[in-house]
């Protein structure tokens, strides 16, 4: 006898973007089966819940008192789920015909404990999207990155990423997840705010012995770009913020002191460009992420918060043995198959 397929509750969480859930919700509800679909609304004021109440009444609603953002919304609309998996499905994402059968396959693997579709972009269908492309990977310095995507070079999907692979991190674009394991390793991190949240949960998932796939059967389209776009200051601040976080959250004392040493050089070369460019916001925003990222460690002893295990990175699917921050700057490789 097969074995069914798991049960998903799709939730996308919203905030005064009623334009967006009247161009890509349809297609959700359209192309999702039988799955419950949550829309966490973020304290909206444009009447997106009264829209959605009245044109797709079979959604579930869950109204926030306050706007929490990417984490907070998603982790306060969890209790409302229903499904075995949880689908965390961005506002902007249009989906395609029977999507969710290879996500739902790919759990049917006791081992798999959360996957991502093949995601491209909405505005150029023939490229992989910046946010999640085929797949997230990671450096063995800690510095993340896409199959598909290398900083800002897009590839074009030519059937390179066909085939489905474990990953190291999925998209918060469109990530699936055991709704128990989620509940288990306490969510997304709220201190995160924008950045790295779900490559944060990636890696304790992968601490808590699951493995994280790519499945390339499901498409999905996603516009982006919509709350920190490219070169803002306040995205630049975020991704060194938070990986800094990240790092240390997740990484032994040992290994941690011999990355961070390494790391620090590549991100003094980063502000020294900024200031060579005359980029000043920029730098002030790296400066400040360090600043603030190192009182964050110390505030929530971040080395010895978490009582799972800290395996080396190298032991980790979907770890690079170079860095891709010298294999694209200084040896001008431009894409994820050209690496190492």
């Amino acid at each position: 006898m097969s074995q069914a397929l798991p049960s998903v509750s799709i939730i996308i969480v919203t905030w005064n973007a009623l334009d967006l859930l009247k161009k890509y919700l349809p297609s959700v509800v359209q192309n999702s089966g039988q799955a419950q679909i949550i829309i966490a609304d973020n304290h909206s004021d444009d009447e997106s819940t009264l829209w959605v109440k009245q044109g797709f009444p079979d959604c579930t609603i869950v109204t926030h008192d306050n706007n929490y953002g990417y984490c907070g919304g998603n982790n306060r609309a969890v209790d409302a789920a229903e499904g075995d998996i949880l689908l965390f499905l961005n506002n902007d994402v249009e989906v395609t015909e029977n999507w969710l059968l290879p996500i739902q396959r790919s759990f049917l693997d006791e081992k798999t404990g959360a996957a991502q579709p093949k995601m491209l972009c909405y505005k150029e269908k023939s490229s992989f999207e910046y946010a999640g492309a085929a797949g997230g990977m990671i450096d063995y310095l800690g510095f993340p990155l896409c199959r598909g995507r290398l900083f800002d070079s897009l590839e074009s999907d030519l059937g390179q990423y066909d085939e489905p692979a474990t990953i190291f991190w999925a998209s918060g674009a469109a990530m699936a997840i055991r709704k128990k394991l989620f509940v288990d390793l306490g969510g997304f991190d709220e201190r995160f705010e924008f950045h790295m949240e779900e490559i944060d949960l990636c890696w304790r998932l992968q601490r808590s012995g699951y493995t994280v796939k790519y499945e390339p059967e499901s498409v999905v389209y996603h516009l982006g770009g919509g709350s920190l776009p490219t070169g803002s200051p306040r995205k630049t601040y975020y991704n060194f913020r938070n990986n800094l976080l990240m790092l240390h959250k997740n990484m032994n004392n040992s290994e941690l002191n011999k990355i961070i040493s390494k790391k620090s050089m590549l991100d003094r070369l980063a502000s020294f460009q900024m200031l060579l460019k005359g980029d000043f916001d920029q730098y002030n925003a790296l400066k400040k992420a360090h600043k603030d990222a190192f009182n964050m460690i110390e505030q929530y002893d971040l080395k010895n918060e978490s009582e799972l295990p800290r395996p080396p990175l190298p032991e980790l699917d979907g770890v690079l043995n170079c860095s891709v921050v010298v294999e694209y700057f200084l040896k001008r490789r431009k894409t994820f198959q050209d690496l190492c």
